[in-house]
């Protein structure tokens, strides 16, 4: 009896220290390895040992053995199935990677193209307008040269016309040979207080006679302004009388009409009745004539005032 339970507290100690060597040596392995979800394993109870009977260690280290192998199958197993999780999802994570890779390298490119698109308008017209600018400036000389150019040209032909014809009179000069005749030159620096008296008379007189002249011309020039205004008033009066239209009853009967229809051609007058058409032949009653109020003075055969 003594010596089976030495055998059991042997076999008790070979157990822990076996399932102390797994532990270091999961947690050696832990270390070394990346972690993955830990395994829990089944609580194996070691095989009882009858008393009173011969214990057969063969058959306890190949039960161990065979629970090692198991154990150990059973972490290849778990190790495996983790490592394969985890490089799908390493792939996984790369083929997010290289698509959000492309993508930014495709909106970089439309950014770029957009931005020279951008670039190219600017500068196209910035071009556009340096051209126009250009143009309008040269097209401002050539008028100013032309311009200038026509000026001497005028003034050079006009000094030869002149030279030509000895003659070179403007409206100013014509101004100012007038006033020249007109101011004559005082000489009052010698003169006594009598000849002084007597110019001063003088200009009085002349300054008298040309604020005369200066009213009747002015005069004369509001009269005929009046003439011309009459003139206009008295030929548009026909114009706005021409307009009005008299309705007069026709004095011709439809056998009177069709011995003279040389008057019903006329064209100065247009028979109407009821919306008809102008030179149609209708009864005494019901014939109306339409002519100008201006011709009423006139004499004509189907009018009556």
């Amino acid at each position: 009896m003594s010596d089976n339970e030495e055998i059991v507290e042997e076999y008790e100690e070979e157990v822990e220290g076996v399932e102390e060597e797994e532990q270091e040596d999961a947690e050696e392995e832990e270390e070394a390895k990346p972690k993955f979800k830990p395994f829990i394993m089944p609580n194996l109870i070691p095989p009882k040992i009858p008393d009173g009977e011969k214990v057969d260690f063969d058959d306890i280290h190949r039960k161990r053995m065979e629970k090692d192998l198991m154990e150990l199958q059973t972490l290849i197993e778990v190790h495996f199935v983790s490592r394969k999780k985890e490089e799908e999802e390493l792939i996984n994570l790369k083929d997010r990677i290289d698509k959000r890779r492309s993508e930014r390298a495709e909106q970089h490119r439309i950014r770029s193209e957009r931005e020279k698109e951008r670039q190219k308008r600017l500068e196209d017209e910035r071009a556009r307008k340096e051209e126009e600018e250009a143009k309008r400036k040269a097209e401002d000389d050539a008028k100013k040269k032309k311009t200038l150019t026509s000026l001497h040209f005028g003034g050079y032909m006009q000094k030869l016309t002149e030279k030509r014809s000895g003659k070179r009179v403007t409206e100013r000069e014509k101004k100012k040979k007038i006033l020249c005749e007109r101011r004559k030159s005082l000489d009052i620096e010698n003169m006594s207080q009598e000849a002084l008296k007597a110019k001063a008379k003088e200009l009085w007189e002349w300054m008298h006679q040309l604020e005369a002249e200066k009213f009747e011309l002015q005069y004369q020039l509001t009269s005929q302004k009046y003439e011309v205004c009459a003139n206009n008033q008295c030929a548009e009066e026909p114009r706005e009388r021409s307009s009005e239209i008299v309705r007069i009853t026709a004095e011709l009967t439809i056998q009177e009409v069709k011995e003279r229809p040389e008057e019903v051609d006329d064209p100065m007058c247009a028979v109407a009745y009821f919306g008809a058409t102008p030179n149609c032949l209708y009864t005494r009653t019901s014939a109306v004539i339409y002519i100008p109020l201006y011709q009423l003075s006139y004499s004509h055969p189907l009018t009556k005032e």
